[in-house]
């Protein structure tokens, strides 16, 4: 909410006393056993690197593209358990990090985008019907919602320019009264309801669902097996794990904010962390109090924004806000854990539901978003074309990994197809300056974002300097 409601995150605090430090949807007796480690030598027509969604898309698309093809996945935890299994559970048809910045990076490709999503998306559904993967998949839709009237009067005029484009399908403006009607805050001054464009998931459920998928399938999963060196052998490539090598025709590389076997793509990412709380199950007259009988996903429209949505077990999921970049761009477990942002958020929670007050959050947690400077994926290859890798979705890839996925089968393939021949996939973002310019640039931009939220969305010299370079920063 607007920062002046930081001044009583203290009030709240009390909320947070029986909050364990740890994911909500990993904390979860169904939860699979982890599968062996590779001990031994591998040889595959396609090794897949990475367990998160990226990863498993790309294994389990392979199969269904051609059931003779021999897969591997390998995974250095579990699968699921990084930003797979510790996300929002968001999953949204857009592949651009929302139709406004696929507009501003890609007007002449608007509309491809917008009809590759929408079916991207459909046909997670369909596999996830396919598959029976129990992962509570709702298509209820989102509502962007706005907290202070200039940011009102920015959703109607967004609105306006939707009609005019006649890109405004599936999607209603509410007014006050309307938005309120849906999801009861005295904070919310207008909305603007994206009615089939995102799903809600049990995101941890879903990367787990996918893993048995890929599993029936055939694919040879190993866990607790990192990835350490990527070379060129004989007409293909060779892994090589702590206790054995894979040998493979072709290699996807799903490995998003950790680093990337193809060095050259390392400056392209630097790692976000995001943190999030969940409540306990809200009682019957805590969810009369506050509507939300359409279990929309919900986030607002600040710069500094919070995500939303309810769980099947009727809990509330509240994140965002911070985004912290930590100097040299290390992804560490200390960095899971923020009791200074757990503070704010659950202030924030209370400002925008004060009728919740006395309610607990019985999780809180956070993770690492790969960021890229077009805050959407990217592609490419490697190695003669035997290597493909994606990453860079920022926070958006519950969806878009399987588009990625398909993307980098394309890639491998070296096929032509509607997909490789965007310049979404052919061009790829502006790489990071290395540090300290990296922690400077990002931390100028977080202090004038903070700052254009607190001065009715004004931005300064240096965000105008940043949006005509397409750089930035997207919290």
């Amino acid at each position: 909410m607007a920062p002046s409601a930081m001044s009583r995150t203290n009030d709240w605090t009390t909320s947070l006393s029986e909050a364990q430090p740890v994911p909500y949807w990993l904390d979860d007796p169904g939860r699979p056993r982890p599968e062996p480690a590779l001990t031994a030598t591998e040889t595959c027509d396609l090794l897949v690197v990475g367990g998160g969604y990226s990863g498993l898309w790309t294994a389990l698309l392979a199969k269904e593209r051609d059931p003779r093809t021999d897969v591997v996945l390998v995974e250095a935890r579990e699968a699921g358990w990084a930003a797979s299994g510790r996300n929002g559970g968001f999953c949204a048809a857009s592949l651009t990090h929302g139709l406004a910045n696929g507009l501003t990076r890609w007007p002449g490709e608007i509309s491809t985008l917008e009809e590759l999503g929408a079916r991207n998306l459909d046909a997670i559904e369909e596999a996830v019907a396919r598959h029976g993967i129990d992962c509570d998949f709702e298509r209820t839709g989102e509502i962007d919602v706005a907290t202070e009237p200039y940011q009102a009067r920015e959703l109607r005029d967004w609105y306006a320019e939707l009609e005019r484009r006649g890109l405004d399908g599936g999607v209603e403006f509410l007014d006050r009264d309307a938005v309120r009607a849906q999801v009861a805050s005295p904070t919310f001054e207008a909305g603007l309801w994206d009615r089939r464009g995102v799903a809600m998931v049990h995101p941890a459920k879903l990367a787990w669902g996918l893993k048995r998928a890929c599993a029936r399938l055939g694919v040879r999963i190993y866990e607790h097996t990192p990835a350490l060196t990527l070379r060129p052998y004989g007409a293909g490539m060779a892994v090589r794990t702590p206790y054995g090598r894979v040998r493979a025709r072709r290699v996807a590389l799903g490995t998003n904010v950790f680093p990337n076997l193809v060095r050259r793509v390392r400056s392209y990412t630097v790692p976000v962390y995001d943190y999030a709380l969940m409540t306990e199950p809200l009682t019957a007259g805590q969810t009369a109090s506050i509507g939300w009988q359409n279990r929309q996903g919900l986030g607002d429209s600040a710069n500094q924004f919070h995500y939303f949505r309810l769980s099947a077990d009727n809990r509330i999921l509240w994140g965002g806000y911070d985004a912290v970049y930590p100097y040299g761009g290390r992804v560490r477990a200390e960095y899971d854990d923020r009791p200074e942002t757990y503070a704010k958020l659950a202030g924030h929670f209370f400002t925008c539901f004060p009728q919740l007050e006395g309610l607990r959050f019985t999780h809180a947690w956070g993770g690492a978003i790969d960021t890229c400077s077009r805050f959407s994926a990217f592609f490419g290859t490697a190695h003669q074309g035997r290597v493909a890798y994606a990453a860079g979705y920022t926070g958006l890839g519950v969806g878009a990994t399987r588009f990625g996925a398909d993307v980098m089968l394309d890639l491998l393939a070296g096929e032509r197809t509607e997909r490789t021949a965007l310049e979404m996939v052919r061009r790829k973002p502006l790489p990071f300056p290395p540090e300290p310019f990296a922690w400077t640039g990002i931390a100028l931009t977080k202090w004038s974002l903070a700052r254009a939220d607190a001065r009715g969305g004004r931005r300064n010299l240096w965000l105008k300097a940043m949006d005509r370079l397409g750089l930035g920063f997207d919290s």
